[in-house]
């Protein structure tokens, strides 16, 4: 079952990726949800809709919980859910059609089977979960990054960082370098491929249950800051990151 899952969400992926360069050819239509910087678009709308259909169609007794809405939401993680950020990164996507992601995930009674994350512009699919092993595209990933929270470069939320909510501020700056991304799939993406080390936000149940299900491929921790289980419902300070750093960042804590 796992397999053709992973079959399928690759094609779907494929076809997804068509639907937005097709998009892209007129103007987008922006709406805000709850402030300039918080938006929504035509193509947001249009590829969550797309992936609802597929889903429907070929696993019908599944739940489905999307960003937009798209789907009857789910009342319960219990059973078999699928989890669906359209596009990750839509401030991003908007203004400089750079730096975002499609990113899906399926998870069973709360337990992570497979999530996937879709760098669209770099068409970098990175996927896997904890039975199966993290790739991406198809070339297997094993190692995890080893360097210390000094010796490696870690992302941050903005608004985390200039408050110095969860020491957030004082974390980045005994880092050897810091980065604000604006998008959770590459937030996960780096530290899953070592090129950082840690990333930490402020997240939705669709911004870290995908990378969420990778990560735990390779042993990479993510967690909540604020000492709550994730419960799939609400907006969240989340720590990704190795053992090492995850260790050290804890301290902080």
């Amino acid at each position: 079952m796992t397999e053709q899952v992973i079959a399928d969400v690759k094609q779907w992926i494929a076809e997804a990726e068509q639907l937005i360069i097709e998009r892209l050819q007129t103007p987008l239509h922006v709406e805000e949800k709850t402030s300039q910087a918080d938006i929504v678009t035509n193509v947001d709308k249009g590829v969550e809709a797309f992936f609802v259909k597929k889903i429907t169609t070929h696993y019908p007794q599944d739940g489905i919980l999307g960003e937009e809405g798209i789907a009857e939401p789910v009342t319960s993680m219990d059973g078999r859910v699928w989890i669906i950020d359209p596009i990750d990164g839509t401030l991003n996507f908007a203004k400089q059609q750079d730096h975002y992601c499609m990113m899906l995930a399926l998870y069973d009674n709360q337990q992570p089977v497979v999530g996937f994350i879709y760098d669209v512009p770099r068409r970098e699919l990175l996927w896997g979960g904890p039975s199966m092993g993290v790739y991406c595209n198809d070339k297997a990933i094993t190692e995890v990054n080893p360097d210390t929270l000094a010796d490696g470069i870690i992302s941050v939320n903005t608004h985390m960082f200039v408050d110095n909510r969860y020491r957030v501020r004082e974390i980045a700056m005994d880092a050897l370098a810091v980065r604000m991304t604006g998008c959770a799939g590459i937030g996960f993406k780096e530290v899953i491929l070592g090129k950082q080390n840690a990333y930490i936000s402020m997240l939705a149940p669709w911004d870290y249950a995908p990378g969420m299900a990778i990560a735990a491929g390779l042993g990479i921790k993510t967690t909540p800051l604020n000492g709550e289980p994730f419960t799939f419902k609400e907006r969240v300070p989340v720590l990704v990151a190795a053992e090492n750093t995850h260790q050290e960042i804890e301290k902080y804590l």
